[in-house]
């Protein structure tokens, strides 16, 4: 199961999509815990990347390792070393390529194993022949032993009904073939898989309680600019902090967010002033930088921030309506020259991305008339 472990590869320019699992690799008769990861497009990296049918014969040949001897040296990653004493593991070279495989099915959004059965389990509560049960037992005997527990996402009852409906009365479960199925137990199953149906039937018409969501907002980006002078049609260029759009806040007014930001960042009223009067942004970064700076200053520069963007955008009318154009999108600010405030290609916190969408959702709510 992928879970929370997602990773990517590039290829010809294409992000593939990928997973990873632990596992060990065997070489020169040592044992290397390491990452294995698996890609969407089938091929596999156990420190080197692979095709399944060769991942398959490193499988074989015990270079990725699913038995373990006792008294074998093992380390992990640099960090620790030690001998294998009386090992237990429940991996075979045909299981781990099962699960590979359904890995692999996950990542494409296609049915793996348990889904395919899932899918069988249901030809067969539509039409409840033996040949559509002997399929569902087939594709139940399909899923791979070490999953098979977590086919019905059911963490009490396990796969216990999955296993009495593909026996049928009187037959044989694969996990107790001593006694046969009763008609109790099937019936039992039969109803589960029966409120199982009603229950997946309504679970589309649930709305959550604030509303549906796109998992993925698109995204726009405000590239670095640099504009000395206001301009007739600035598009995005005008969200920029350094833009040219005056601001008052209190009895002074700033040649732009930059210079208030800058401002109020030094303790001196002396460098202050020089920076409110410095010729553009970048000008007042470089001095408020050269200035001592206020005392506690990194604890309240987002409020700060906020304080500052809220009064731009309600002082210029035609900037909010730039700001407004953007919809829901999220918001990525370039900032070469801080990981606070810019996202800076995935590597910054972006701050200021982040507090354009909470002032346009503020425009938002005065254009709806919400106080």
């Amino acid at each position: 199961m992928i879970g929370n472990r997602i990773t990517h590869r590039m290829a010809d320019g294409v992000r593939v999509p990928g997973t990873w699992r632990h596992a060990f690799i065997c070489n020169g008769g040592s044992y290397f815990l390491t990452d294995l990861f698996i890609y969407a497009d089938g091929l596999v990296d156990c420190w080197e990347l692979v095709t399944l049918d060769e991942f398959d014969k490193k499988l074989r040949s015990g270079w990725v390792a699913t038995s373990l001897p006792d008294g074998g040296r093992a380390s992990a990653h640099h960090l620790a070393s030690w001998t294998f004493g009386e090992p237990r593991t429940w991996l075979t070279p045909e299981l781990l390529l099962a699960e590979v495989r359904d890995t692999i099915d996950e990542l494409n959004g296609r049915p793996d194993s348990t889904g395919r059965c899932i899918a069988a389990v249901d030809v067969f509560m539509g039409d409840r022949t033996e040949d559509n049960r002997a399929a569902a037992r087939a594709a139940y005997l399909a899923i791979p032993e070490t999953v098979r527990h977590y086919a019905l996402g059911d963490m009490d009852r396990k796969d216990h009904p999955l296993q009495v409906l593909v026996a049928g009365p009187g037959g044989r479960a694969p996990d107790w073939p001593e006694e046969p199925v009763t008609r109790e137990e099937y019936d039992e199953a039969i109803a589960y898989f029966e409120e199982r149906s009603r229950w997946r039937a309504e679970a589309p018409s649930r709305v959550p309680a604030d509303g549906a969501a796109n998992s993925v907002a698109r995204a726009v980006k405000v590239y670095h600019s640099y504009p000395r002078r206001a301009l007739e049609h600035p598009g995005k260029r005008a969200l920029r902090n350094d833009y040219p759009a005056p601001i008052t806040v209190g009895d002074v007014t700033y040649p732009s967010v930059g210079h208030a930001y800058w401002a109020q960042s030094v303790a001196e009223p002396e460098a202050r002033t020089a920076v409110v009067t410095a010729d553009t942004g970048a000008k007042a970064r470089t001095l408020a930088a050269a200035a001592p700076r206020r005392e506690g200053w990194e604890q309240i520069r987002t409020a700060v921030m906020a304080r500052l963007l809220r009064a731009k955008y309600e002082q210029h009318a035609d900037l909010a309506a730039i700001l407004l154009a953007t919809g829901d999108a999220t918001v990525l600010y370039d900032d070469a020259d801080s990981g606070f405030w810019g996202d800076n290609g995935g590597r910054g916190r972006n701050w200021t991305g982040r507090l354009l969408e909470l002032i346009r959702s503020e425009l938002q709510a005065r254009q709806a008339r919400i106080d």
